[in-house]
């Protein structure tokens, strides 16, 4: 049995939850259910970046007024 990950960073978000891995990608992810978007992983970046990702999601889903 492995033991939990450690994430270097744990950031809530407008309705997500963004997890730092270790090699400083993000794992992003709803807080809760129903899921309007799935989880997804960011490539090495910034919080920033992660942030803009998100909200790049959003916008294309045509989700960004039922989470802001």
């Amino acid at each position: 049995m492995q033991p939990p990950p450690k994430y270097a960073c744990v950031v809530r978000y407008k309705g997500f939850v963004l997890l730092e891995q270790p090699n400083h990608s993000w794992l992003i992810r709803p807080e809760r259910s129903p899921m309007f978007l799935l989880p997804f992983r960011t490539m090495r970046c910034s919080l920033r970046e992660a942030k803009e990702l998100l909200e790049q999601k959003l916008s294309e889903e045509g989700l960004i007024k039922f989470v802001a």
